[in-house]
């Protein structure tokens, strides 16, 4: 039986995210890209036990109208997420 590497915060028995993290994060992605309203979002914190991984790593999906969707990676936990950090991710 394979085991998977990694998966999503809310499953397999760790604690879901909180709902106002995810939309604090949202919030500052949207801010950071100037984004239309029509773009959408999607957060999720990932728990990899691959070595080569940060362990927790946050995900965010930025799905613009009419472009490909980004996929932007914070070595951090969803709470742990700053402004700088998104910076940091949209500048690579």
């Amino acid at each position: 039986m394979a085991l998977f590497g990694a998966f999503l915060r809310g499953t397999f028995g760790l604690p879901k995210p909180d709902r106002e993290a995810i939309e604090r994060v949202k919030d500052m992605v949207r801010a950071a890209l100037q984004a239309s309203p029509d773009t959408a979002f999607a957060v999720n914190e990932i728990a990899c036990n691959d070595p080569g991984c940060p362990g927790i790593e946050t995900v965010i999906l930025v799905m613009e109208p009419g472009q490909k969707t980004r996929a932007l990676k914070v070595p951090k936990t969803l709470d742990e997420v700053t402004e700088p950090d998104i910076r940091a991710v949209l500048d690579r």
